[in-house]
């Protein structure tokens, strides 16, 4: 019998019990350890049942137990003590404003937009890294006081749960959620009516979205809902899940998320009084649309020009990229998007916005395509990697927009993603090193005092409880797949806490090459059944659906793991998500991530796993490029240079295989008279010490507001102040450069050697040149030497740059001193300079002499 309507009931709690509603739906409970104990408390039976939400908690606890605890003092006073700390955390001054209060120039709010929050497995609104990356970012934007307000989509069916079929091969369900179950609450107006955000559609229909509130400690989470009566059933279908339907779908959702984003922001802002956002920051390009809207308001009050909108939507936007491929990027059909946006008139999606000017923003090589992240870049005066390495890959990959420019001067700089120390690391490490906040890096950089034996026996404490959760979750996988209990008394000796544990889990997209480790099958064989130095090794991870590719991969895995001589060794775990991943940081010895380099833009698991005391065995990809330092784990060698993949996978299987049984595993199993492995410990000590700190998200979260938001509220400032004054002043700039530029000319240059005839190392030479400047001002333009190594194509590299000064005879001169021997050249060259750029290349334009 099917129900004809679904609804949820909330738990009436008794009047002395209020306060637990309130801890129930700040979602600081997440990684509050004494909220988590307050829960537990409740019901210990319950709690470990709905697997630690406290939602569900309350509304499955018997109604006695709760009129009991209502009556009990000692309880409430409890509540009371964790809720008024819950008060004290939400209003008490913090990092951000002491900065403030220091004199930094701060905004006053920033609006963090992404496709998707990984926070709890209690609002399952995430598929991955990125995800909990948003997460963490706005965890972290809470404890250091950040006035941040974080904007997403509700997606009704969430990601998708992983079963396995009796092959092995990975099978997709999509269980509906209601929101009115999850940690959310619905925004309302004075009249408790819900708040709708509106969005134009093509055939003069309108979108209606409801806004869902989640609270993240002190930073509010603003998610869109379009599954309302008031949308026809195409409509209403928009944010049913996350990463799926087609482009059409696809853009439908970025619409919303970027264009209804930011309407949803202002509806919040007025509602509740908050200061507007100064800075928007694009959590990479899904909902780079937000720019238009932000445009749109400007064209219509103060009643701007496109192009004085721009600059002051520029100013205060932020973009950061995590796509290392060109194939990782959005892109939609030109047409598509030209269907969607209209001619700009008032039934068009952004009345007033000229759809030809859209599609410059997102213009690129191919003409019929339409590029979300080239338009997030066009669209911000600042940008970022996800880790030095990504910084450099980036620059490479765009480095079309900004043509003439060496690599190095893209202007897309790095912020290494981190992750939130109280939400990853284990409770019991926290207490052995007696650090209430492990987001602060303090307590992990004071485990000296800690014996080798007791953090050791920490570390098999938290290995066991491992060994114990993939029994569980196991057998549950087995009799998914239609095995009997009679069958699976097997399950019950997998897996040993004394042996060298082994972690691999994450998204499968190809170039994390999930099955690197069987591409000799006999060889990782050996391997898990040494009879001196096994292993044992725990796979998890989610392909797409539309991967194929990647499910093939996960269905070897399964296949070499059913095996019955092995299966007590390795294991693959379906349905990977926080809670299983949190077992999997804190039990592993070593976590292994092998991608394809420079392919991953950061990867944060390996990071989680360091906060744990687990050693890192990578290839120097993402964040371990940087981070690894040859005593914290261990580098795979890779091959760079080699074009054959599977040559290239041969090479790198063989040097895992190598790296293991000789360095790994031998390590693990040397013991000192007390059964201690003394190096091994020696390495937990370092990564806990040196990596703690370096991996939390609170640093990542520091450096967005010093690098990028700090600067760009001076941007914003300067200009919006006066009626928008520098942003017209920078639009008038920038169309007499477009005008004039390509007249402007370097007409001639000369070069003369200081003191001797032949140029020498660390010698100084004078460089002049004649410059046209086609009417433009000395004071708009800068001009530059630039003198470096040189090529068999007279291409320069590892150059550097001086600034050259007019003299009263009319040529540009400077000196500079040679930095290389070899061969050598030198151009000038003629860049845009204005007060309001953020730096020379920013405007893509250079002249270079002939």
């Amino acid at each position: 019998m099917r129900a004809v309507h679904r609804f949820n009931v909330r738990a009436h709690l008794p009047e002395p019990l209020a306060a637990l509603g309130t801890l129930a739906t700040n979602l600081r409970w997440s990684w509050h350890p004494p909220t988590q104990d307050l829960f537990a408390s409740v019901d210990p039976e319950v709690w470990s049942a709905v697997g630690g939400d406290p939602l569900r908690l309350l509304a499955e606890v018997p109604a006695d137990r709760l009129e009991r605890l209502a009556r009990d003092e000692e309880f409430l006073a409890r509540a009371r003590a964790v809720d008024d700390d819950l008060r004290r955390y939400l209003t008490v001054p913090r990092w951000y404003q002491q900065r403030r209060d220091e004199g930094t120039a701060l905004p006053s709010s920033v609006a963090y937009f992404s496709m998707e929050f990984g926070l709890t497995e209690a609002l399952p609104n995430y598929s991955g890294g990125l995800g909990v990356l948003a997460g963490d970012h706005l965890k972290s934007a809470s404890d250091l006081g950040l006035p941040l307000i974080g904007v997403g989509l509700l997606y009704r069916s969430g990601y998708f749960r992983q079963g396995l079929s009796t092959e092995g091969w990975q099978q997709e369900q999509y269980p509906v959620f209601d929101p009115r179950g999850l940690p959310l609450e619905l925004l309302t107006d004075d009249a408790d009516e819900p708040v709708l955000v509106r969005v134009a559609m093509p055939v003069g229909r309108t979108l209606h979205a409801r806004i869902w509130k989640a609270q993240v400690g002190r930073v509010p989470l603003l998610l869109l809902d379009t599954d309302l009566p008031d949308n026809d059933e195409e409509l209403r279908g928009i944010t049913d899940r996350l990463y799926g339907g087609d482009s059409d779908h696809r853009i439908r959702q970025e619409i919303l998320a970027g264009i209804g984003g930011v309407r949803a922001v202002r509806a919040y802002c007025l509602l509740t009084g908050t200061t507007p956002p100064e800075v928007f920051h694009t959590n990479e390009g899904h909902a780079g649309f937000l720019g238009l809207e932000r445009i749109r308001e400007l064209l219509d009050e103060p009643g701007l020009r496109f192009d004085q909108a721009l600059a002051a939507v520029r100013a205060g936007t932020v973009f950061t990229t995590h796509t290392p491929v060109r194939a990782g990027i959005d892109r939609f059909p030109a047409n598509l998007v030209r269907h969607y946006f209209g001619d700009g008139s008032e039934q068009s999606l952004l009345p007033g916005v000229p759809t030809d000017r859209v599609l410059e923003l997102g213009s690129e090589e191919n003409s019929g395509m339409f590029n979300m992240a080239h338009m997030g870049l066009r669209l911000a005066q600042r940008a970022n990697g996800v880790s030095q390495l990504h910084g450099e890959v980036s620059r490479k990959m765009f480095n079309g927009l900004w043509p003439g420019f060496g690599t190095g001067e893209i202007p897309i700089s790095s912020v290494t993603n981190g992750v939130h120390g109280p939400t990853w690391s284990a409770r019991d490490l926290g207490k052995l090193l007696d650090e209430s906040d492990m987001d602060s890096g303090a307590g992990l950089r004071g485990v000296e005092p800690v014996s080798d034996s007791l953090l050791w026996e920490l570390r098999y404490s938290l290995r066991q409880r491992l060994v114990e959760e993939v029994r569980r979750r196991l057998r549950q996988a087995w009799l998914q797949r239609g095995a009997s209990e009679l069958e699976l008394g097997w399950c019950d000796s997998v897996f040993d806490p004394g042996v060298l544990t082994i972690g691999f889990a994450r998204r499968v997209p190809t170039y994390k090459r999930l099955t690197l480790m069987l591409r000799d099958p006999e060889r990782l064989r050996e391997l898990l059944l040494d009879p001196d130095h096994p292993v044992q090794v725990v796979v998890s991870g989610k392909s797409h659906p539309a991967d194929e590719g990647g499910k093939a991969m996960i269905q070897r895995i399964v296949r070499f793991a059913d095996d019955p001589e092995v299966r007590h060794r390795i294991v693959f775990l379906p349905d990977y998500d926080m809670s299983l991943a949190r077992y999997l940081y804190a039990g592993c010895d070593v976590w292994l991530n092998n991608p394809l380099r420079p392919l991953e833009a950061c990867g944060t698991s390996g990071m989680k796993a360091a906060l744990n005391g687990g050693l890192n065995l990578s290839t120097r990809d993402g964040w371990w490029d940087e981070m690894y330092d040859g005593y914290n784990g261990w580098a795979i060698p890779t091959a760079d240079g080699v074009t054959d993949v599977n040559r290239r996978d041969d090479l790198e299987a063989t040097a895992l295989y190598e790296l293991l049984s000789n360095q790994v595993a031998p390590m693990f199993y040397q013991r000192d008279g007390d059964g201690v492995p003394g190096r091994w410990m020696s390495m937990v000590r370092h990564t806990l010490s040196t990596l703690g700190p370096r991996v939390q998200s609170s640093r990542m979260v520091r450096e967005y507001v010093d690098r990028y938001y700090s600067p760009a509220i001076h941007s914003v400032r300067a200009a919006t102040a006066d009626q928008y004054r520098g942003a017209k002043e920078i639009a008038e700039y920038r169309a007499r450069l477009a005008a004039v530029w390509s007249s402007v000319t370097v007409t001639h240059t000369e070069m003369s050697v200081e003191d001797t005839s032949t140029p020498l190392l660390g010698g100084r030479v004078t460089v002049r040149a004649r410059v046209d400047l086609a009417g433009l001002d000395d004071s708009e333009v800068g001009v530059e030497v630039v003198v470096g190594r040189v090529d068999d194509s007279d291409e320069l590299s590892d150059f550097v740059t001086a600034a050259m000064t007019l003299d009263d005879e009319g040529w540009y001169e400077t000196t500079v001193t040679l930095p290389h021997t070899g061969p050598a050249g030198y151009t000038v060259r003629v860049l845009p300079d204005h007060p309001l750029l953020s730096e020379p290349a920013e405007l893509g334009r250079v002249i270079l002499a002939a």
